[in-house]
């Protein structure tokens, strides 16, 4: 391991400026005219990978609708290195694509261009989300490459470019290959999240899941003049925020009806591991750059952070939001909201209650629009076995880094692959992050703090060599 740590360590500038490069990528999967660019990402990845000797096998999950667009789906990268059948297998599973970014949302650089600031924090889409954690495992392969050192297990990897927008078409070709080239794996690592907060590394073996919906409004033929409709029609804007307030309360409660019945009681001995995470008030106002929290301990924060349903307004699409007055009745409009999901509600289920109530309260309106409930992408929550030897191998990988114990974790975002792979292959899942709580993912200004990037090429090489003789 020091030899290998030592040679992170002196190559740690050549890591940053190739993390530029996919940066510069503006891989934004949600956006029809980035298509190209997350197709031009993967090729990237392909690329490398064939320069490791990395063998790929490239799979096309097929065409969608985006923007009015039909378009190829970003191609899901698969690839394996060595296949040695005396070695266990690791899963590796990473995403190219990220979310939209603009300068003109608040970055204060642009948003695809790698900047480091004097306190080692790389900024740039797809930083920490999930750029540097993807191309680290291919650097762990180099590293063991350049120094003539067997890595001591075989990796297979799955990377894909649609995770930001409900990774379609994955679920497919990961059941497809599940006794085929996925046969030969023995366990799944995933570093897609954060550690809880800015100083403690963490594993982590819960997400929620995720259900997102689109509510669209339409009644005129056209956009129309306030001063000479208004009053006269039923306004298809009025009638969405009339909606989306009965969605929620301003204090977080869920006001559907039926959609806390399936959540488990929090049991007495849940309550016991929230005790001693390594997590304050005080982190989550640095990460928020705010003190609005609705709770004001940390257990009650972290339960409605992980343990229990939320629900999140998005957005009006159709709607004027530009600078200055314009006095326009829209023709249509369309709200965005989802339901972040945990472990025994169903996706089915949620979409149910959700279709139901809202039709119940837009009868109660009178109104002559047209309403329309689309489940844009679902996914259930996930929990993993901490027992597992893959637990007990991330752990003692971040005692070795970081000489500390880390916290257990459960999270509060959604990765609906990490379910897939345990239910498809049968075998345990892990998460293992390499950036921090304040990392700003999906934000504006989203960074990776330099040592949490060099630090973690070590942690994953470090997880790899544990992983061949864990128990």
């Amino acid at each position: 391991m020091d030899k290998i740590f030592a040679y992170i360590s002196q190559n740690q500038d050549s890591y940053i400026k190739r993390l530029a490069e996919v940066v510069a990528i503006p891989s934004v999967s949600g956006d029809a005219k980035h298509r190209q660019d997350v197709v031009r990402m993967g090729e990237w990845l392909v690329q490398e990978m064939t320069r490791l000797n990395v063998s790929t096998k490239i799979h096309h999950p097929g065409k969608q609708v985006l923007d009015g667009v039909e378009l190829d789906l970003p191609p899901v990268v698969l690839g394996t290195y060595g296949t040695d059948p005396a070695k266990r297998t690791v899963l590796v599973y990473g995403h190219y694509d990220v979310q939209p970014a603009l300068k003109s949302d608040g970055w204060t650089h642009d948003p695809f261009t790698l900047v480091e600031d004097e306190q080692g924090r790389l900024f740039g889409r797809g930083s920490t989300d999930d750029k540097a954690p993807i191309i680290s495992w291919l650097w762990v392969i180099e590293a063991h490459q350049k120094l003539n050192i067997d890595l001591p297990v075989n990796i297979k990897m799955c990377f894909e470019g649609m995770e930001e927008s409900g990774s379609e078409g994955l679920d497919d070709i990961i059941y497809k290959e599940a006794k085929d080239y996925f046969a030969t794996v023995d366990c799944v690592c995933i570093s897609d999240n954060y550690w809880l907060g800015t100083k403690k590394p963490c594993v982590t073996y819960g997400l929620r899941g995720i259900s997102y919906f689109t509510l669209e409004i339409s009644g005129p033929g056209r956009d129309l003049h306030s001063g000479v409709f208004g009053g006269t029609v039923h306004e298809p804007m009025t009638d969405l925020v009339y909606l989306m307030s009965k969605l929620v309360s301003p204090n977080g409660k869920i006001l559907i009806p039926g959609i806390y019945d399936e959540v488990a009681p929090v049991t007495d001995d849940e309550h016991k591991l929230y005790t001693d995470l390594d997590f304050s008030v005080k982190d989550i106002h640095q990460a928020i750059d705010a003190t609005n929290t609705i709770h004001e301990n940390k257990q009650d924060i972290l339960m409605h952070r992980w343990r229990f349903p939320t629900l999140s307004l998005h957005g009006i699409e159709g709607a004027f939001y530009g600078a200055g007055a314009k006095t326009v009745i829209p023709a249509k409009v369309i709200g965005k909201f989802s339901i972040r999901s945990v472990p025994n509600q169903k996706p089915e289920t949620i979409k149910a209650l959700v279709t139901s109530f809202i039709q119940q309260e837009f009868a109660k309106l009178n109104s002559k629009n047209k309403i329309t409930i689309t489940e844009l992408s679902a996914g259930p929550a996930w929990v993993a076995d901490v027992k597992h030897y893959n637990f007990r191998a991330a752990s003692k990988a971040i005692e070795t880094v970081f000489g500390i114990t880390p916290d257990y974790t459960r999270e509060g975002g959604s990765i609906p692959v990490t379910l897939t792979f345990q239910e498809a292959l049968g075998k345990n899942v892990l998460l293992l992050p390499m950036g921090r709580a304040d990392d700003g993912a999906h934000s504006i200004n989203e960074k990776i703090d330099r040592s949490n990037y060099i630090e973690g090429i070590k942690l994953l090489t470090s997880y790899l060599h544990e992983i061949s003789h864990a128990q």
